[in-house]
């Protein structure tokens, strides 16, 4: 009898070091999914200060679905070109990080319903006189972060020089250094630039695109997706965007 006990022991152990070492696993009678972003793009995702953990709009919005579909997330602070990479490999179950839903990025993740619209914004240097917006940036360097939708958009712009910056805190610092002539990222997030640096840096025109914001999930994990649009649909119906857009946009402060 000891030796069978021994055995369906050892069996147990190791299902469970393999549940709980693998992605999607069982932890706490509750489904585990790591979920990457990059905290770096205020309001929707940032580390903060004080308490050292990542916050925001989409945090709360993910804790939320969460909750409502019985499952537990791990954030993962991953760099943005790295989170995309990682979602197109699986390496994580899913994404929250202010992800603008696009045809290019599709072959490579699931895309929940949207939850949001952003539109590209050029911002310039407060004493800048000659960039109105998009149609003034041939033959000017723009700064934007690498293989967001403000780069590819720049990439679109004939004789615009796209500089690619790791960080969009880069790009902004670049402007009000003079290094670059303008950048070219979210409204939502460059207005809290422009908000905060008021006396170096304005915004120029108004957004020129409008795209559709979403949770990336892992293409080989539809029932995950399921629980994402899920949860989605129940924690809307409650009016919590509504709630997050209040608490985060608009009384938006930089850290």
């Amino acid at each position: 009898m000891k030796i069978r006990s021994l055995v369906i022991l050892s069996v147990l152990m190791v299902a469970a070091m393999l549940i709980s070492g693998c992605s999607g696993g069982i932890l706490g009678g509750k489904p585990k999914y790591t979920v990457a972003t990059d905290a770096t793009w205020y309001p929707f995702e940032f580390v903060d200060e004080n308490s050292k953990e990542i916050v925001g709009f989409d945090i709360d919005l993910m804790k939320a679905i969460a909750d409502k579909e019985g499952i537990q997330v791990e954030f993962k602070n991953v760099a943005w070109e790295a989170l995309l990479a990682g979602m197109a490999q699986c390496q994580y179950d899913a994404a929250i990080s202010s992800i603008s839903i696009t045809e290019d990025r599709k072959p490579n993740m699931l895309f929940s319903d949207p939850y949001y619209t952003v539109g590209q914004q050029v911002v310039v240097a407060a004493d800048n006189a000659t960039i109105k917006g998009k149609d003034d940036l041939s033959g000017k360097k723009v700064g934007a972060q690498i293989s967001t939708t403000g780069a590819i958009e720049i990439g679109k712009i004939t004789g615009a020089e796209l500089v690619n910056f790791d960080t969009i805190g880069l790009a902004f610092q670049a402007l009000m250094n003079g290094s670059i002539d303008a950048v070219v990222a979210d409204n939502v997030m460059a207005l809290g630039y422009v908000s905060k640096y008021s006396d170096k840096m304005k915004a120029a025109g108004d957004p020129f695109t409008g795209e559709s914001i979403g949770i990336a999930v892992c293409k080989t994990k539809p029932d995950l997706l399921k629980k994402m649009n899920d949860g989605l649909a129940k924690v809307t119906a409650e009016n919590l965007i509504d709630t997050l857009n209040t608490q985060w946009v608009k009384n938006q402060k930089l850290p």
